[in-house]
């Protein structure tokens, strides 16, 4: 049985930029913290079910914040 494809998240120089410099942050708000690493893991090629292993989340919020970051780049 085949899952459902997975979003591709490609970055641009920039958007890694800013995306780990938000990771670094220390006044960071803890959620956005977050969510710039799971983006930053997933345009790595790791799978959503490997990011939520790491970081501690549930897969679907991973699937979430790549298909977000797939269509509306930053402002998603």
């Amino acid at each position: 049985m085949v899952g459902r494809q997975a979003d591709v998240v490609e970055l641009s120089a920039t958007d890694r930029t800013f995306l780990e410099s938000q990771v670094r942050r220390h006044k960071a708000p803890r959620s956005l913290s977050d969510r710039c690493r799971m983006v930053l893991l997933c345009a790595d090629g790791l799978q959503s079910k490997e990011v939520a292993e790491r970081l501690g989340v549930h897969e679907h919020t991973v699937g979430k914040w790549r298909r977000r970051f797939a269509q509306a780049g930053l402002k998603g």
